[in-house]
């Protein structure tokens, strides 16, 4: 995996070289304070947790995420430097690998950098960390799957702005399928089982369970596979577009 941490560096690096970044963190935080201590009603509810946040991460995630990704292949394909990339000594999986590890820590930097509100509703309570802990793999775990789809919409275009908006539909499309309103669509005319595969399909309903304090094992497979699963198809598709 030498080759995937080289192109991870170089990824990372290029991040942070550009005033991107930094727009990004501080629109995350901004909006996660926001959500946390405005329109979560944290004062009004009376209770330390930081539920509000991670109840609004999801659809959050659907605006932050596919911007963060469209330029992981786009950009490269539209300035022509996937084909310097591709004829470096190093597998296509490589690359993809590498690209998602970059943009999947720039996520966990954001998701660090929110450690404050942590330290903020501790003082004013006395917080279920072990929640907290929990809820916070589950949104990175979230963060990756989603930008694993998004690494496979970038691939399929040179264009960033079509990339967001395949990557947003996906997303959207993963999340939606789990709320309340699909599922009871599905249940005035589908089978118990279909509308608890409906359900079970959806990041909304995995990301719940890890809400609630509980890893289980079936929602980090779920996330897992969707990881590895979206990056397969990434990895399928550069390959397909180098050889035209």
């Amino acid at each position: 995996m030498v080759p995937a941490f080289a192109v991870f560096k170089r990824e990372i690096a290029s991040y942070f070289a550009t005033p991107l970044a930094y727009v990004f963190l501080v629109i995350f935080l901004v909006l996660a304070t926001s959500l946390t201590f405005y329109m979560g009603n944290f004062f009004e509810r009376g209770q330390a947790d930081l539920q509000a946040i991670f109840n609004f991460l999801p659809w959050l995630y659907l605006f932050l995420v596919p911007a963060l990704s469209m330029r992981l292949w786009a950009d490269e394909r539209k300035s022509g430097t996937i084909e310097l990339l591709l004829t470096l000594p190093l597998a296509v999986g490589h690359a993809v690998v590498g690209k998602f590890l970059a943009s999947w820590a720039f996520c966990a930097v954001g998701l660090l950098l929110a450690f404050p509100l942590v330290i903020a509703v501790s003082v004013l309570g006395t917080p279920d960390y072990g929640v907290i802990a929990a809820s916070a793999i589950g949104a990175l775990l979230m963060s990756g799957a989603f930008l694993a789809i998004g690494s496979a919409m970038s691939a399929l275009t040179r264009n960033q702005v079509i990339a967001f908006v395949l990557t947003a539909t996906v997303c959207f499309l993963v999340t939606a399928s789990g709320t309340s309103l699909v599922t009871s669509a599905f249940a005035n005319w589908a089978p118990t089982a279909l509308v608890e595969f409906v359900s079970g399909f959806s990041a909304l309903t995995h990301f719940a369970n890890l809400q609630r304090g509980i890893i289980d094992a079936r929602d980090v497979l779920y996330f897992g596979s969707l990881i590895v699963g979206f990056l397969t198809i990434t990895a399928l598709i550069v390959d397909l577009k180098k050889a035209e």
